[in-house]
């Protein structure tokens, strides 16, 4: 679910839309009544030869590159390439072996990693079984202050049983614990290099010591961060094809495309969508989309207020213009959401995605019925209050288009606009969401099981920022998350996803692929939400022999 990305609504608001077929290149039509056709691919075509180095534009500086606080897209777009995990999400969507080459499972609370032999971090040390104990257990401490704690939540030792050998376990049965071992909360850094980095640690004072095919090289604050290649670097299947990768930040999104289009920036991940058509049509590079694993929603954040009686929300949902709202935010690239986690989400068990997800029903759209709601409710001129930004256009278009939906069923819609920095505040300081009653998010999963998504809705847990509470809810999420089996786990998700769209703790919106725009020097990224923590940039060269 991951919310406080919601952010990210710079760019093309992410989710994925696309088919099995599609994930391997086919091409999605548009929803009905409009909207643009897309292909959604995993890869791009692959590099025919190496780089000397090549500039990556972020829509914004990263506020850390410490593992354990980085929470959005800027961070762990540079940090996938110089840190790693025990597991790796692959750009595919899968799960694979990473910094552990195995894992064992003796009984259901207790999981064995066995790591690879002979990794090298950045300063030439190998990495050993106390690096992983000592940057898990550092996501555990609450002096770190990780948003990623959580996931840790049902861990009640971390154990070095051996030179090359971590144990874990477990309070009570936590699949979703393993699978987020692919994501930051499996993130392994040198033990040294913490204790010797102190308050500095993942600022641009402060030096990384990771084992990923790139390492810090410069953190030129507020202009740009520059990555050295790795010569060490473990796995030659991703050993790096350029020398050296820039990172710049352009946080307009107009300068940011003229970059694209000048060459002054040889590509980006999470394209503006005002952009699409411009550098579809210019000439200078590759539009592509890939698979993701989230969608755009409304997050209801007072139980207190108007949005309290479910005929309300069932009210607010069924008056939205999706349709409209995808062709204005998402430049048409995209679907209506039909629930809170995406199609794209249910990537683990993909032969479960047809009859768990698709024949869900396309959200409603009668403004009568809606009314109608509202008037049984009592709610006729109540209030409701949703935050806007200047951060993006698409979040303005989406506010806008609930303060919209709001009038023509009766409701008062109150825009409350706050500052960008404000803004990602919402999704980690309770106090910052007093007076609000609804919030723009992208809900999505960093692993490719729809059961992270609904974990976020648990009474009392980090993510489930309006403390939505439901006791059938939780007894579910307890025991699809003591499932080993992907596919079992898979029909036991549905019954979340059921609860979900009956009580709407959250409004689904709508769904669009990942983006990435790629110069014509430049080839072989991954184009979909992989990218997060799959080494990208390794696999960029050029396009040309």
């Amino acid at each position: 679910m991951r919310m406080p990305r919601a952010i990210a609504l710079l760019a093309c608001t992410a989710a994925l839309a696309a088919t099995t077929a599609a994930c391997s290149g086919a091409t999605k039509p548009p929803a009905a009544g409009g909207g643009a056709s897309f292909k959604v691919t995993p890869l791009s075509p692959p590099a025919q030869g190496p780089l000397d180095s090549f500039t990556w534009s972020l829509y914004a500086e990263p506020y850390t590159l410490d593992y354990a606080l980085a929470y959005d897209y800027p961070p762990n777009t540079v940090l996938a390439n110089v840190c790693e995990q025990l597991l790796r999400v692959t750009p595919d969507l899968k799960i694979e072996p990473g910094l552990a080459v195995k894992w064992a499972q003796p009984d259901p609370r207790t999981l064995v990693y066995t790591l690879r032999p002979g990794v090298k971090f950045h300063d030439g040390t190998t990495m050993t079984a106390d690096d992983v104990v000592a940057s898990l257990k550092r996501q555990m401490d609450p002096k770190t202050g990780s948003p990623w704690g959580s996931s840790f939540k049902n861990v009640d030792a971390i154990e070095k049983t051996g030179p090359l050998e971590v144990t874990v376990r477990l309070g009570k049965p936590d699949v979703l614990f393993h699978e987020l071992m692919a994501a930051s909360p499996g993130t392994v850094v040198s033990a040294a290099s913490l204790a010797e980095g102190g308050k500095d640690y993942g600022t641009p004072k402060g030096k990384l010591n990771c084992t990923g095919p790139y390492a810090l090289d410069t953190w030129a604050q507020g202009d740009n961060i520059t990555l050295k290649k790795h010569p060490a670097y473990w796995d030659t299947k991703l050993t790096p094809k350029s020398e050296q990768v820039k990172f710049t930040f352009i946080e307009d999104a107009a300068a940011r495309s003229n970059a694209f289009l000048s060459g002054t920036a040889d590509g980006g991940y999470m394209v503006p969508s005002s952009s699409f058509n411009q550098l579809r049509s210019g000439g200078k590079g590759t539009l592509l989309f890939g698979p993701n694993t989230g969608a755009t929603n409304l997050a209801v954040l007072d139980y207190h207020g108007t949005l309290g009686d479910l005929k309300v929300r069932k009210a607010l949902s069924m008056a939205l213009d999706r349709k409209n709202i995808i062709k204005a935010a998402a430049g048409g690239v995209g679907v209506p959401a039909k629930a809170p986690a995406a199609r794209g989400a249910w990537a683990l068990a993909p032969e479960k995605t047809a009859a768990l997800y698709d024949t869900l029903p396309e959200p409603a759209y009668d403004i009568a019925a809606a009314k109608k709601l509202v008037q049984e409710a009592g709610a006729t001129g109540r209030k409701i209050t949703i935050a806007t930004s200047s951060l993006a256009p698409e979040i303005s278009v989406v506010s806008n288009a609930v303060q919209a939906a709001g009038r023509q069923i009766g409701l008062e819609v109150e825009l409350k606009p706050v500052s960008p920095d404000a803004y990602s505040s919402l999704f980690v300081d309770p106090n910052a969401r007093t007076g609000l009653d609804l919030v723009i998010t992208i809900g999505y999963d960093n692993t490719p099981d729809p059961l992270e998504f609904y974990q976020y809705l648990r009474t009392g847990d980090f993510g489930n920022y309006g403390n939505w509470s439901n006791a059938e809810f939780d007894v579910a999420f307890d025991r699809a998350n003591s499932e080993p089996d992907a596919g079992k786990r898979a029909e036991l998700t549905a019954k979340l996803q059921r609860i979900a769209l009956d009580e709407l703790p959250i409004i689904p919106v709508y769904e669009a692929p990942h983006s990435v725009f790629l110069g014509k020097r430049v080839t072989g990224a991954p184009a979909g939400i992989a990218q997060l923590y799959y080494p990208w940039a390794a696999t960029i060269g050029a396009t040309k022999r």
